[in-house]
């Protein structure tokens, strides 16, 4: 009888990388995927993903009922946005509630979730890609806490009240974070399943 040890990681995906490790897509020749970044064992699978230009906190393992588990139990995944402008308590509000947004061409209610300003700019590892200056005016940075995955949703949630998302860094999913990590990052945790 054969025992399978599976693999699992933790990634701190930066910026431009795609969340897969190979495409199909003959125009993804010049993209860069998930396994530029490390020797993986075979049947290594990202759980969830990060769209292209967001970066963060993405799971790694060759369990796919770990995988499925983590898509599907509620687990929270927390993110900071920065929001294009001073984004007030009534938006806030409005997030925490639920928003309108477009998943499969149709209109799709967000379920309530947890989301505050932060006080201060938090402390990440400086983007590959320059977002903007203060010459073109104010933003804003809040945390965003949802335990839903649909296609781009904290993007489409901050646009919903009026504050499109410059940058998005996923830092939590559960208990782990990208704490003291920096991009492209990898790290073999150990999981209870």
């Amino acid at each position: 009888m054969q025992i399978t040890t599976h693999k699992y990681y933790k990634v701190f995906k930066p910026y431009g990388v795609v969340s897969q490790f190979t495409s199909n897509d003959r125009h993804a020749k010049n993209k860069t995927f998930l396994g530029s970044l490390g020797d993986f064992p075979q049947g290594t699978m990202a759980i969830g993903r990060l769209d292209e230009p967001s970066e963060g906190l993405l799971l790694l393992t060759t369990n796919g009922a770990y995988s499925y588990h983590v898509n599907n139990s509620g687990i929270e995944k927390e993110y900071y946005a920065q929001v294009d402008g001073v984004i007030t308590a009534s938006e806030i509000l409005k997030l925490q509630e639920g928003v309108y947004i477009t998943v499969d061409d149709k209109p799709y209610l967000t379920s309530k979730c947890k989301v505050k300003i932060l006080s201060s700019t938090p402390t990440l590892p400086k983007r590959a890609k320059k977002i903007r200056d203060n010459r073109h005016g104010p933003t804003s940075w809040i945390s965003i806490t949802i335990a839903q995955g649909k296609f781009r949703q904290v993007r489409k949630m901050t646009s919903a009240v009026g504050f499109p998302t410059l940058r998005l860094v996923r830092v939590r999913i559960g208990k782990y974070t990208i704490a003291a990590m920096q991009p492209a990052e990898i790290a073999q945790i150990v999981v209870e399943f």
